[in-house]
């Protein structure tokens, strides 16, 4: 079963950066109707222009929504319901993340994590997937990382936010397995956006296994569409990923310790990034946008 991305009306969180945008740009040419949601609606007008020059019959909806905000991803999807608009695909992109030792983060940045990275998706999962299986046919693509799988100290909240997200994803697909619904996680390494840096601007040096916006999101549609689970992009983070589980929980536990090393000693200091950690602003998905 295939996902209705053709001709079909495809909700993208997070849709103004990242993987978000980029999935946005690809399905243009597919969509009959793509409804992008950003925190600042202005953010995303260049994008709305880009992609009808792609496709001038597009239509694009955009809707302002701070999803960190449960109340504000309720008013969202009633204002989806005035306008009779019927979701057939939910893209799951936003994210959120901070860097640090927990005792030192302040409460209001983990409850933000953990309202984008896990209440959000769940609400929208939870109002859209009812009239989806009604119907027979519907998708949920969801941008996680790579991080659900590993034990990353300096990223603990961050971690336990993409291990609550896997465990929901893997569950709910044995749920609505043979329902005509697609359920596809995808869990990438650093990601790297498309847009070039400011003049000016310092460029960091890339992480091991990264992946480009423009790849993560042209692979995750391609598992998405072949109804894959779990979709790593970039083959060198794919064989990281496949190989972790295989290891024996105390090497992990020794990994977890070596990259996190001196890092109680140096409270200020970013956890070292690894193939399916968060890079930045804690990537592995594209920021809350």
């Amino acid at each position: 079963m295939r996902p209705p991305l053709d001709s079909g009306t495809v909700l993208i969180t997070g849709a103004s950066s990242g993987v978000g945008r980029e999935i946005a740009r690809q399905l243009a040419h597919r969509a009959r109707t793509l409804v992008l949601v950003a925190h600042v609606e202005q953010e995303l007008e260049a994008l709305k222009a880009e992609l009808h020059a792609r496709n001038p019959t597009l239509g694009v909806m955009l809707l302002s929504c701070d999803i960190s905000r449960p109340g504000e991803v309720g008013d969202m999807l009633s204002e989806l319901s005035r306008h009779f608009i019927t979701v057939d695909v939910l893209v799951s992109a936003a994210s959120a993340g901070e860097r640090g030792l927990f005792v030192g983060q302040r409460w209001g940045s983990v409850e933000r994590m953990l309202n984008v990275n896990v209440v959000a998706p769940l609400l929208l999962i939870r109002r859209l997937l009812g009239p989806m299986l009604a119907r027979g046919q519907g998708g949920l693509l969801c941008i996680g990382a790579g991080a659900s799988q590993l034990f990353l100290p300096g990223a603990a909240a961050y971690v336990a936010t993409r291990r609550s997200l896997d465990g929901f994803l893997e569950s709910l697909r044995l749920e609505v397995e043979g329902t005509g619904v697609v359920v596809t996680q995808v869990a990438p390494g650093p990601v790297i956006d498309s847009a070039l840096p400011a003049e000016g601007e310092r460029q960091e040096p890339r992480p091991l296994f990264h992946v480009s916006a423009e790849r993560c999101a042209r692979e995750a549609l391609a598992g998405f569409e072949r109804g894959e689970p779990l979709v790593y992009p970039g083959w060198g983070h794919r064989w990281v990923m496949t190989l972790l589980p295989r290891l024996p929980r105390s090497v992990r536990r020794a990994l977890g310790r070596w990259v996190g090393r001196g890092l109680r000693d140096r409270p200020g200091a970013d956890a070292p990034a690894l193939p399916g950690s968060p890079r930045g602003a804690l990537e592995g998905a594209p920021s809350l946008a």
